[in-house]
C-alpha cells in the first residue's frame, strides 16, 4: 500500500486522529509499538487561518514519529486550502480532510460529518486543499448521514476524482455517532469497485487483533484505522500485527511492562504541559486501559486513581494497582 511516495508494506495499522488523545507523547508510544501512521489532533481551519496559538501547536510534530498525518476541518474552501498551506509548513506526509466528525460542535455547524449533507461543498473543499499544497490529500469520512442516506459507494469515486490519495471511511453514518455495531459491508463494497484505485483503510469498532484481520481479509482494506481500542494500551499494534504474521494471540508485554508504559505516558504529559492537567489528560486512558480489567473489587481504588490530583499521588496508587494486579494473576493462574 503507498499514499504517495510513503510505502506501508502489508497490513498495516494507524492510529485516528482524535482531539484530546493523540498529542505527540501518546503518538509516539503507539509509534513504539508498529503504528504505520499516527495523526495529530484534528485541529480547525479556521483557528489555524486565525493563528491561534493553542491550535497551531498542535502541528508541532518530530521526525522520529514518521509518517505522520495532520487533519484538519471546515466548511469553507477558501479557508480550508489556506489551512492546508500554513499546515504544509510542519511538513506532515499527508494533510487528510475530516469529513467524518460527528459532534454538534463539528458537524452541527456544517463542517466534519456535517457535510455529508452538502456533497457539493465537500468535494469543493476536496479540490480546493489538492489544488492549494504539494503534500498528499487524504480523506476520512462516514457512510452517509443516516441509513437512508449511505451514499458513501459513490462519494469514494467522487473524492477520488477530486484528487484525494486515500479514503479513510468509518463504518457508521452520522447518526450513529458512536453507538450501534460499525458496518463494514460497504466499505468492502467500496474498496472491490474496480473503479477505485486510491487506498481504502477501514475504521470502526476494530478492538481485537481477530476483528484487524478479519477486516484485511473478508473486506479487503489496505489499511486498519484504530481509534478507541488505543485508549489505555498503545501496545495494541504490536499485539494486532504480531497475530496477523503468526497466528498467534500471545501477550507481548508484562503486567509490569503495561504499567511502566501508563506511568511514562503519565510523566510525559506532566512534564509537556503541567502537572494539573497533565494528570487530568492522562486519566482517560488510566480509566480505559485493560491492565486492571477483572480485578476484583478494584473500584475504590480506580475511583483514587482517577481521582488523584498530584504526580506521586498518583504514582504511588499505580503502584498500589501494580501489586494487586500481579497478586490477582498469581491467584488465577
Amino acid at each position: 500500500m503507498n499514499i504517495g511516495n510513503i510505502n506501508f508494506g502489508p497490513h498495516p495499522l494507524f492510529l485516528a486522529p482524535m482531539e484530546d488523545v493523540t498529542d505527540i507523547g501518546f503518538r509516539h508510544l503507539c509509534k513504539r509499538f508498529g503504528a504505520a501512521m499516527v495523526y495529530t489532533e484534528f485541529v480547525s481551519a479556521d483557528a489555524l487561518v486565525r493563528s491561534v496559538q493553542a491550535t497551531m501547536n498542535k502541528l508541532t510534530i518530530a521526525d522520529d514519529e514518521r509518517p505522520v498525518g495532520i487533519q484538519i476541518y471546515g466548511r469553507d474552501p477558501a479557508t480550508m486550502a489556506e489551512a492546508a498551506r500554513i499546515v504544509e509548513e510542519a511538513h506532515p506526509d499527508v494533510i487528510d480532510l475530516n469529513f467524518g466528525c460527528p459532534v454538534k460542535k463539528v458537524a452541527g455547524k456544517g463542517a466534519g460529518a456535517g457535510l455529508l449533507r452538502n456533497i457539493p461543498l465537500m468535494l469543493d473543499i476536496a479540490r480546493a486543499v489538492v489544488d492549494a499544497v504539494h503534500t498528499p490529500v487524504t480523506a476520512k469520512t462516514r457512510l452517509g448521514w443516516d441509513k437512508n442516506d449511505l451514499i458513501i459507494p459513490q462519494l469514494a469515486e467522487q473524492l477520488q476524482d477530486c484528487g484525494i490519495q486515500a479514503l479513510t471511511i468509518h463504518g457508521r453514518t452520522r447518526s450513529q455517532m458512536y453507538q450501534g455495531e460499525a458496518d463494514w459491508t460497504l466499505i468492502g463494497e467500496v474498496k472491490r469497485n474496480p473503479r477505485i484505485t486510491i487506498p481504502i483503510i477501514g475504521n470502526g469498532d476494530i478492538a481485537t487483533p481477530e476483528q484487524a484481520r478479519r477486516a484485511f481479509e473478508e473486506y479487503g482494506v489496505d489499511a486498519v484505522m484504530i481509534g478507541r481500542a488505543t485508549f489505555g494500551q498503545p501496545w495494541i499494534f504490536a499485539k494486532i500485527a504480531h497475530f496477523i504474521e503468526t497466528n498467534r494471540l500471545e501477550e507481548l508485554l508484562t503486567t509490569d511492562d503495561k504499567i511502566d508504559l501508563l506511568e511514562e505516558l503519565l510523566r510525559i504529559n506532566v512534564e509537556r504541559i503541567d502537572e494539573k492537567r497533565g494528570i487530568i489528560h492522562t486519566r482517560r486512558h488510566l480509566a480505559a486501559t485493560p491492565v486492571f480489567k477483572g480485578i476484583p473489587d478494584f473500584r475504590p481504588t480506580r475511583i483514587r486513581m482517577l481521582r488523584a490530583e498530584t504526580l506521586d499521588e498518583l504514582l504511588a496508587i499505580l503502584e498500589e494497582c501494580r501489586t494487586l494486579v500481579k497478586t490477582y494473576h498469581q491467584n488465577n493462574e
